[in-house]
């Protein structure tokens, strides 16, 4: 595994103190600097204060639950969110990717685990961009800019999320060709994919909605594959 940079800063909102010590020490082993925030009403301020690489956000929470919370940062945060619960509830994963989460983790999680996920967003949010050719994709409407990571659709900005804008990037650099489940999963998440996850499902939806009328023409399904982003003929 790739080193992540040392400064990498990582706010950790947890009200377990156990468990928030433990996930701690053993990210700032790996040469990350992590902050607590044990209160959900707490933790916008600290999101805007500390202004994180990375934030890993409990679902449950004293004051305010951690869905609320990452709803109320997407306007100004655009930094990688990823998600942590207790409950075996996939409604908790449904919305917590409709309000804007990266990723998703069913605790108790690994720390081994959690930060092979941490450098899977963090390298994909620090990668270089490619070179200057290739920083501007361009699919009739939509234009995908990887060097300031925007997106507009028909003139008009899209706020996306880190993991939106990849999925977005990714069907667009292949634009006119299939994109199977497996191959989305090994690309963005860097594992296969177990048949059951839907979030990739989700975030096609999101990026359809965000991207107005024509997003369901634009992105379409291609039945017993993925999905692909269609090229006006």
């Amino acid at each position: 595994m790739d080193e992540i940079e040392e400064r990498t800063k990582i706010l950790l909102v947890e009200d377990d103190k156990k468990l928030s010590s433990l996930v701690k020490e053993y990210l700032e082993q790996q040469g990350l600097d992590v902050t607590i925030e044990g209160r959900g009403d707490k933790a916008n301020a600290a999101i805007e204060e500390l202004k994180p690489d990375l934030v890993i956000l409990d679902i449950m929470l004293p004051g305010m639950d951690g869905l609320t919370v990452c709803r109320n940062a997407r306007p100004n945060y655009r930094g990688p969110i990823i998600m942590l619960t207790a409950r075996g509830d996939d409604l908790d994963e449904v919305v917590g990717l409709e309000v804007g989460a990266d990723d998703y983790m069913k605790k108790p999680a690994s720390p081994r685990v959690l930060l092979a996920r941490i450098h899977t967003l963090l390298r994909r949010v620090n990668a270089q961009p490619p070179a200057a050719p290739d920083k501007r994709l361009e699919v009739g409407p939509l234009v995908i800019d990887s060097g300031s990571r925007s997106v507009t659709m028909a003139g008009l900005e899209v706020e996306l999320t880190t993991a939106e804008f990849d999925l977005l990037r990714l069907l667009a650099e292949n634009a006119g060709e299939p994109i199977s489940r497996d191959r989305i999963y090994q690309d963005l998440r860097g594992i296969d994919h177990d048949g059951l996850d839907r979030s990739i499902d989700l975030r096609i939806s999101r990026l359809r909605t965000k991207l107005g009328k024509d997003g369901s023409d634009l992105i379409i399904s291609v039945r017993g594959v993925g999905y692909q982003l269609v090229v006006a003929g």
